[in-house]
């Protein structure tokens, strides 16, 4: 598959915190689903918001490195720009607009989509997530965690994006809700071919869902590979998946995944 999305060489530094991310490199196959995973302050936010433009919102910087979207360099682009070109995220927390219907809410993640083009967009969201439709007049604050979540995810299909950046999509919903959510994104990439790249806890939930995986510790990869050949990786398997007796070393286990 052809590279869509390429993270080449990138480190990340706070003002307050010193370096965040190390050396990244990342790549979201045309059509494909990555999973990135780690523990909490890994970096793993971090990444999402420098490729999707967001990092000065957070007082980050790159300090070197590059990101391609589709054959062009990207990074420092707004997030609008972004958007325009067929990038859309789903941010940890989902953040809706709560004061707003769930109608106005993918309203606001059509900005940029043709008039002559949006019944059918909205259409496919609503055949996605019925139940966004039987709630399209209802503020969306007033909606369950696990509706928030799906509407969060149709706020961004709405765009009819090339890649779909999820962060921690199953946090603070009940593991039937997870499971459902997972399933129709796995329908939305098999029918549109849409790419994903998903930050997720739950690395066993990730690991079944992705095709490949990269492992983040300390803003720094440190193992990739196909998401099986990871899942059977003793590093994965003690410290995510918490199956494995024993550990073996950092390095010998990246060199065994990536070979």
């Amino acid at each position: 598959m052809n590279a869509l999305l390429e993270v080449k060489g990138l480190s990340v530094g706070y003002a307050s915190k010193g370096l965040a991310l190390e050396d990244i490199n990342l790549t979201v196959p045309s059509g494909g689903i990555v999973a990135l995973l780690g523990a909490n302050g890994a970096g793993k936010t971090t990444l999402i918001r420098a490729v999707t433009g967001l990092l000065d919102l957070h007082h980050g910087h790159v300090t070197r490195g590059e990101v391609t979207f589709d054959g062009a360099q990207v990074l420092g682009l707004p997030s609008h720009r972004l958007v325009r070109l067929g990038m859309a995220q789903v941010p940890e927390g989902r953040l809706i607009f709560k004061q707003l219907t769930v109608e106005e809410n993918l309203g606001v993640g059509a900005a940029a989509v043709p008039r002559s083009a949006l019944k059918g967009r909205l259409e496919g969201v609503y055949e996605l997530f019925p139940r966004l439709r039987e709630r399209r007049k209802q503020l969306a604050g007033w909606m369950s965690g696990g509706e928030q979540q799906m509407l969060a995810l149709g706020r961004a299909l709405v765009s009819g994006p090339k890649v779909l950046l999820i962060d921690e999509l199953s946090l603070g919903l009940a593991p039937l809700i997870v499971q459902s959510i997972y399933k129709q994104l796995r329908f939305v990439g098999e029918t549109l071919g849409t790419s994903m790249l998903v930050v997720e806890q739950n690395a066993r939930l990730a690991l079944e869902f992705a095709a490949t995986a990269y492992l983040l510790e300390r803003g720094r990869i440190v193992l990739s590979g196909p998401a099986a050949a990871m899942a059977a990786s003793e590093l994965v398997k003690e410290s995510y998946l918490g199956s494995a007796r024993t550990s073996a070393p950092v390095t010998s286990q990246a060199e065994e995944v990536q070979r």
